[in-house]
Protein backbone atom coordinates (compact mmCIF):
# COMPACT_ATOMS: atom_id res chain seq x y z
CA UNK A 1 0.00 0.00 0.00
CA UNK A 2 1.03 3.60 -0.38
CA UNK A 3 2.35 5.22 2.80
CA UNK A 4 2.01 8.95 3.44
CA UNK A 5 3.85 10.56 6.35
CA UNK A 6 4.45 14.22 7.27
CA UNK A 7 7.57 15.73 5.77
CA UNK A 8 7.85 17.92 8.86
CA UNK A 9 7.99 17.03 12.55
CA UNK A 10 4.27 17.72 12.94
CA UNK A 11 1.07 15.71 12.92
CA UNK A 12 -0.73 15.15 9.63
CA UNK A 13 -3.39 17.74 10.45
CA UNK A 14 -0.82 20.52 10.74
CA UNK A 15 1.63 19.45 8.00
CA UNK A 16 1.81 21.22 4.68
CA UNK A 17 3.53 18.33 2.92
CA UNK A 18 3.35 14.54 3.04
CA UNK A 19 6.13 12.22 1.88
CA UNK A 20 5.00 9.40 -0.41
CA UNK A 21 6.51 6.02 0.44
CA UNK A 22 5.15 2.48 0.53
CA UNK A 23 4.98 -0.43 2.93
CA UNK A 24 3.25 -3.65 3.74
CA UNK A 25 4.20 -6.64 5.87
CA UNK A 26 4.57 -9.11 3.00
CA UNK A 27 6.45 -6.70 0.74
CA UNK A 28 8.80 -5.76 3.59
CA UNK A 29 9.67 -9.44 4.08
CA UNK A 30 10.11 -9.91 0.33
CA UNK A 31 12.51 -6.97 0.07
CA UNK A 32 14.45 -8.24 3.07
CA UNK A 33 14.91 -11.67 1.50
CA UNK A 34 15.85 -10.23 -1.88
CA UNK A 35 18.53 -8.03 -0.29
CA UNK A 36 19.95 -11.14 1.36
CA UNK A 37 20.34 -12.76 -2.05
CA UNK A 38 17.31 -15.05 -2.15
CA UNK A 39 14.96 -15.58 -5.07
CA UNK A 40 11.65 -14.22 -3.83
CA UNK A 41 8.32 -13.25 -5.35
CA UNK A 42 5.42 -11.12 -4.16
CA UNK A 43 1.99 -11.62 -5.66
CA UNK A 44 -1.05 -9.47 -5.02
CA UNK A 45 -3.15 -6.69 -6.55
CA UNK A 46 -2.47 -2.97 -6.65
CA UNK A 47 -4.57 -0.26 -8.23
CA UNK A 48 -3.86 0.76 -11.80
CA UNK A 49 -2.81 4.18 -10.58
CA UNK A 50 0.42 6.12 -9.88
CA UNK A 51 0.79 4.59 -6.42
CA UNK A 52 0.42 1.05 -7.74
CA UNK A 53 2.82 1.58 -10.62
CA UNK A 54 5.42 3.14 -8.32
CA UNK A 55 5.24 0.26 -5.84
CA UNK A 56 5.69 -2.35 -8.57
CA UNK A 57 8.68 -0.49 -10.01
CA UNK A 58 10.35 -0.18 -6.61
CA UNK A 59 9.75 -3.83 -5.73
CA UNK A 60 11.18 -4.85 -9.09
CA UNK A 61 14.15 -2.56 -8.47
CA UNK A 62 14.79 -4.31 -5.15
CA UNK A 63 15.05 -7.64 -6.97
CA UNK A 64 11.59 -8.97 -6.04
CA UNK A 65 9.80 -10.99 -8.72
CA UNK A 66 6.46 -9.26 -9.33
CA UNK A 67 5.54 -11.26 -12.43
CA UNK A 68 2.40 -12.57 -10.69
CA UNK A 69 1.38 -9.20 -9.23
CA UNK A 70 -1.29 -7.23 -11.09
CA UNK A 71 -2.38 -3.64 -11.56
CA UNK A 72 -6.13 -3.99 -11.19
CA UNK A 73 -9.12 -1.89 -12.20
CA UNK A 74 -11.25 -3.39 -9.41
CA UNK A 75 -10.12 -0.75 -6.95
CA UNK A 76 -7.37 1.75 -6.10
CA UNK A 77 -4.11 1.11 -4.31
CA UNK A 78 -4.67 1.11 -0.55
CA UNK A 79 -3.29 4.02 1.44
CA UNK A 80 -1.95 4.27 4.98
CA UNK A 81 -1.16 7.56 6.71
CA UNK A 82 1.21 7.56 9.66
CA UNK A 83 2.22 10.25 12.13
CA UNK A 84 4.22 10.47 15.33
CA UNK A 85 3.15 12.93 18.00
CA UNK A 86 4.82 13.17 21.41
CA UNK A 87 6.66 9.94 20.70
CA UNK A 88 3.51 7.96 19.92
CA UNK A 89 2.81 6.64 16.42
CA UNK A 90 -0.70 6.53 14.96
CA UNK A 91 -1.85 5.08 11.65
CA UNK A 92 -4.96 5.72 9.57
CA UNK A 93 -6.03 3.26 6.89
CA UNK A 94 -7.86 3.84 3.64
CA UNK A 95 -8.01 0.24 2.38
CA UNK A 96 -11.68 -0.63 2.11
CA UNK A 97 -12.54 -1.51 -1.50
CA UNK A 98 -8.87 -1.30 -2.47
CA UNK A 99 -7.53 -3.46 -5.28
CA UNK A 100 -5.76 -5.67 -2.72
CA UNK A 101 -9.02 -6.31 -0.87
CA UNK A 102 -10.65 -7.43 -4.12
CA UNK A 103 -8.15 -10.17 -5.00
CA UNK A 104 -9.90 -13.52 -5.54
CA UNK A 105 -8.81 -17.17 -5.19
CA UNK A 106 -9.08 -17.67 -8.94
CA UNK A 107 -6.39 -15.00 -9.41
CA UNK A 108 -3.77 -17.31 -7.90
CA UNK A 109 -1.18 -19.14 -10.00
CA UNK A 110 -1.00 -22.62 -8.47
CA UNK A 111 2.16 -23.59 -10.33
CA UNK A 112 3.92 -20.46 -9.07
CA UNK A 113 3.07 -21.22 -5.45
CA UNK A 114 3.95 -24.89 -5.87
CA UNK A 115 7.42 -23.95 -7.16
CA UNK A 116 8.35 -22.20 -3.90
CA UNK A 117 10.11 -23.59 -0.84
CA UNK A 118 8.17 -21.36 1.56
CA UNK A 119 4.91 -19.41 1.36
CA UNK A 120 4.75 -16.50 3.82
CA UNK A 121 1.37 -14.97 4.66
CA UNK A 122 0.07 -12.52 7.25
CA UNK A 123 -3.20 -11.72 8.94
CA UNK A 124 -3.29 -8.23 7.47
CA UNK A 125 -4.38 -9.46 4.05
CA UNK A 126 -7.07 -11.52 5.75
CA UNK A 127 -8.32 -8.42 7.58
CA UNK A 128 -8.97 -6.20 4.57
CA UNK A 129 -11.85 -8.11 2.98
CA UNK A 130 -13.65 -11.42 2.60
CA UNK A 131 -12.30 -11.99 -0.90
CA UNK A 132 -8.72 -11.36 0.21
CA UNK A 133 -9.29 -13.67 3.19
CA UNK A 134 -10.50 -16.47 0.93
CA UNK A 135 -7.48 -15.93 -1.32
CA UNK A 136 -5.01 -16.34 1.55
CA UNK A 137 -6.75 -19.54 2.66
CA UNK A 138 -6.60 -20.91 -0.88
CA UNK A 139 -2.92 -19.99 -1.24
CA UNK A 140 -2.19 -21.89 1.98
CA UNK A 141 -4.19 -24.87 0.73
CA UNK A 142 -2.26 -24.89 -2.54
CA UNK A 143 1.07 -24.67 -0.72
CA UNK A 144 0.30 -27.50 1.68
CA UNK A 145 -1.02 -29.77 -1.06
CA UNK A 146 2.24 -29.25 -2.95
CA UNK A 147 4.61 -29.77 -0.02
CA UNK A 148 5.47 -26.07 0.34
CA UNK A 149 6.13 -24.96 3.92
CA UNK A 150 3.88 -22.17 5.22
CA UNK A 151 4.90 -19.44 7.66
CA UNK A 152 2.23 -17.22 9.18
CA UNK A 153 2.56 -13.91 11.02
CA UNK A 154 -0.86 -12.91 12.40
CA UNK A 155 0.03 -9.19 12.47
CA UNK A 156 -3.11 -8.32 14.41
CA UNK A 157 -4.37 -4.85 13.42
CA UNK A 158 -7.40 -3.80 15.43
CA UNK A 159 -7.98 -0.73 13.25
CA UNK A 160 -8.80 -3.14 10.43
CA UNK A 161 -11.10 -5.55 12.28
CA UNK A 162 -12.31 -6.47 15.74
CA UNK A 163 -10.49 -8.96 17.92
CA UNK A 164 -13.59 -11.16 17.81
CA UNK A 165 -13.53 -11.28 14.00
CA UNK A 166 -9.78 -11.80 13.96
CA UNK A 167 -10.02 -14.63 16.48
CA UNK A 168 -12.38 -16.62 14.25
CA UNK A 169 -10.00 -16.40 11.29
CA UNK A 170 -6.44 -16.29 12.61
CA UNK A 171 -6.51 -19.04 15.22
CA UNK A 172 -7.82 -21.76 12.87
CA UNK A 173 -5.15 -20.84 10.31
CA UNK A 174 -2.45 -21.08 12.98
CA UNK A 175 -3.28 -24.78 13.30
CA UNK A 176 -2.61 -25.42 9.60
CA UNK A 177 0.81 -23.83 9.08
CA UNK A 178 4.35 -25.04 9.68
CA UNK A 179 5.64 -22.00 11.56
CA UNK A 180 3.42 -19.58 13.51
CA UNK A 181 4.94 -16.16 14.27
CA UNK A 182 2.82 -14.29 16.83
CA UNK A 183 3.73 -11.77 19.50
CA UNK A 184 2.74 -12.42 23.10
CA UNK A 185 0.49 -9.35 23.19
CA UNK A 186 -1.38 -10.62 20.13
CA UNK A 187 -2.03 -13.99 21.74
CA UNK A 188 -3.24 -12.38 24.96
CA UNK A 189 -5.90 -10.62 22.88
CA UNK A 190 -6.76 -13.55 20.62
CA UNK A 191 -7.05 -16.03 23.50
CA UNK A 192 -8.45 -13.46 25.95
CA UNK A 193 -6.02 -14.33 28.76
CA UNK A 194 -2.97 -12.85 30.46
CA UNK A 195 -1.84 -16.26 31.72
CA UNK A 196 1.44 -16.73 29.87
CA UNK A 197 1.90 -20.33 30.92
CA UNK A 198 -1.58 -21.16 29.63
CA UNK A 199 -0.68 -19.50 26.33
CA UNK A 200 2.49 -21.57 26.01
CA UNK A 201 0.55 -24.74 26.79
CA UNK A 202 -1.98 -23.94 24.08
CA UNK A 203 0.80 -23.27 21.60
CA UNK A 204 2.35 -26.62 22.43
CA UNK A 205 -0.99 -28.18 21.60
CA UNK A 206 -0.80 -27.01 17.98
CA UNK A 207 -0.07 -30.33 16.28
CA UNK A 208 2.88 -30.16 13.89
CA UNK A 209 3.29 -26.38 14.31
CA UNK A 210 6.44 -24.65 15.53
CA UNK A 211 5.75 -21.30 17.17
CA UNK A 212 8.25 -18.46 17.21
CA UNK A 213 6.96 -16.20 19.99
CA UNK A 214 8.25 -12.66 20.48
CA UNK A 215 8.08 -11.65 24.17
CA UNK A 216 10.04 -10.27 27.13
CA UNK A 217 13.06 -9.10 25.12
CA UNK A 218 13.56 -12.67 23.90
CA UNK A 219 12.37 -14.87 21.09
CA UNK A 220 10.94 -18.24 22.11
CA UNK A 221 10.91 -21.38 19.99
CA UNK A 222 7.96 -23.49 21.11
CA UNK A 223 7.32 -27.02 19.92
CA UNK A 224 5.17 -29.82 21.26
CA UNK A 225 8.05 -31.08 23.39
CA UNK A 226 10.21 -28.07 24.24
CA UNK A 227 10.55 -24.32 24.84
CA UNK A 228 13.83 -22.56 23.99
CA UNK A 229 14.71 -18.88 24.22
CA UNK A 230 17.03 -16.88 22.00
CA UNK A 231 18.14 -13.43 23.27
CA UNK A 232 17.66 -10.33 21.16
CA UNK A 233 20.48 -8.02 20.03
CA UNK A 234 20.46 -4.78 21.99
CA UNK A 235 21.15 -1.50 20.17
CA UNK A 236 22.29 1.87 21.47
CA UNK A 237 19.68 3.92 19.66
CA UNK A 238 16.21 2.96 18.41
CA UNK A 239 15.04 5.23 15.60
CA UNK A 240 11.90 3.52 14.29
CA UNK A 241 10.38 0.20 15.38
CA UNK A 242 8.02 -0.07 12.40
CA UNK A 243 8.98 -3.05 10.27
CA UNK A 244 11.14 -4.72 12.93
CA UNK A 245 8.91 -7.80 12.98
CA UNK A 246 9.06 -8.07 9.20
CA UNK A 247 12.86 -7.77 9.32
CA UNK A 248 12.88 -10.62 11.86
CA UNK A 249 10.74 -12.74 9.53
CA UNK A 250 13.09 -12.05 6.61
CA UNK A 251 16.10 -13.12 8.67
CA UNK A 252 14.36 -16.22 9.98
CA UNK A 253 13.24 -17.31 6.51
CA UNK A 254 16.69 -16.61 5.12
CA UNK A 255 18.23 -18.85 7.73
CA UNK A 256 15.77 -21.63 7.01
CA UNK A 257 16.39 -21.34 3.25
CA UNK A 258 20.13 -21.64 3.90
CA UNK A 259 19.56 -24.81 5.90
CA UNK A 260 20.39 -23.37 9.30
CA UNK A 261 19.15 -24.98 12.48
CA UNK A 262 16.08 -23.21 13.84
CA UNK A 263 17.95 -21.58 16.74
CA UNK A 264 20.51 -20.08 14.36
CA UNK A 265 17.77 -18.90 11.97
CA UNK A 266 15.96 -17.20 14.88
CA UNK A 267 19.21 -15.58 15.99
CA UNK A 268 19.71 -14.22 12.46
CA UNK A 269 16.14 -12.93 12.52
CA UNK A 270 16.87 -11.16 15.82
CA UNK A 271 19.93 -9.57 14.24
CA UNK A 272 17.95 -8.21 11.28
CA UNK A 273 15.27 -6.86 13.58
CA UNK A 274 17.93 -5.00 15.58
CA UNK A 275 19.37 -3.49 12.39
CA UNK A 276 15.97 -2.40 11.08
CA UNK A 277 15.04 -0.37 14.18
CA UNK A 278 18.11 1.83 13.73
CA UNK A 279 16.79 3.32 10.47
CA UNK A 280 13.58 5.22 9.77
CA UNK A 281 11.14 3.49 7.43
CA UNK A 282 9.25 0.25 6.96
CA UNK A 283 11.91 -1.54 4.88
CA UNK A 284 14.64 1.00 4.19
CA UNK A 285 16.80 -0.29 7.06
CA UNK A 286 16.83 -3.89 5.87
CA UNK A 287 20.47 -4.93 5.31
CA UNK A 288 22.10 -6.43 2.27
CA UNK A 289 23.78 -9.81 2.52
CA UNK A 290 27.17 -8.10 2.90
CA UNK A 291 25.93 -5.75 5.63
CA UNK A 292 24.35 -8.60 7.57
CA UNK A 293 27.52 -10.68 7.33
CA UNK A 294 29.61 -7.72 8.51
CA UNK A 295 27.32 -7.30 11.52
CA UNK A 296 27.58 -11.00 12.36
CA UNK A 297 31.38 -10.91 12.13
CA UNK A 298 31.61 -7.63 14.05
CA UNK A 299 33.55 -5.86 11.31
CA UNK A 300 34.29 -2.20 11.94
CA UNK A 301 32.72 0.39 9.64
CA UNK A 302 35.24 2.23 7.45
CA UNK A 303 33.98 5.77 6.89
CA UNK A 304 36.34 6.82 4.09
Amino acid sequence: MALLIPAESKGIEHSSYLKSLFGGAETNVAIGLARLGHKVGWFGHLGSDPFGRTILKKLRGEGVDVSRAQLSDRGPTGIMLREKIAGKSSVYYNRRYSAASMIRPEDLDEAYIASAQILHVTGITMAIGESARATVKEAVRIARSNGVKVTFDPNLRLKLWSVEAAREVLLPLAEEVDIFLPGLDELKLLWATDDEQAIISRLQGLEGVTTILKADQKTYIITKDSVQSVPIFRVEQVVDTVGAGDAFCAGLLSGLLKGQELVEAVRFGNLLGSMAVQVEGDWEGLPTKEEAEAAIEGKAHIER
